[in-house]
């Protein structure tokens, strides 16, 4: 589905349930809160987003444990769980979502390739939900598109 039909039908299905998102994002830098803003009366359905491409800022601003990103790393099934609980838990949210991820073009290891990606999905009095993507041999820019894409499709499901 095309990113956009997929911002809208994200964003419909929030504020039909009158329910309000925030985003914790890494690898996405920001894109995925500029997309649910895109819409006019964005502000009914998105709360705030968290722009946390270094360590440092996931620990400070999400309280994401600094030792389970130097055990796991940052980019981690756990690491992205936390976040998104991070982003539940400092914003007045329903539902948040977060991305962590190697962009590239560089920055990969042989654990952790370019264009690896962990999301997660939390939602109040709900457990949390995960999942590992790796897009392989993409731009940069592309990457950033389908974790978005990839995020709002978790969103759709949460609330379908």
């Amino acid at each position: 589905m095309h990113l956009v039909e997929l911002v809208f039908q994200a964003t419909e299905q929030l504020a039909t349930k009158k329910l309000k998102i925030s985003t914790a994002e890494s690898c996405t830098g920001g894109l995925i809160a500029s997309l649910l803003t895109e819409l006019p009366g964005s502000s009914s359905w998105f709360e705030r987003g968290f722009v946390t491409y270094s360590n440092l800022a996931k620990v400070e601003m999400l309280d994401v444990d600094e030792g389970l990103i130097n055990t796991r790393g940052a980019v981690s099934k756990e690491v992205a769980e936390a976040m998104a609980l991070g982003a539940l838990s400092h914003s007045a949210a329903d539902l948040s979502l977060a991305v962590t991820g190697v962009a590239g073009p560089s920055g990969g290891s042989v654990e952790k390739p370019v264009g690896t990606v962990w999301l997660a999905w939390a939602m109040k009095n709900r457990p949390v939900q995960s999942v590992h993507c790796h897009f392989q041999d993409v731009s940069r820019q592309i990457f950033r598109q389908l974790v978005s894409a990839r995020a709002l499709e978790g969103v759709i499901r949460l609330l379908g």
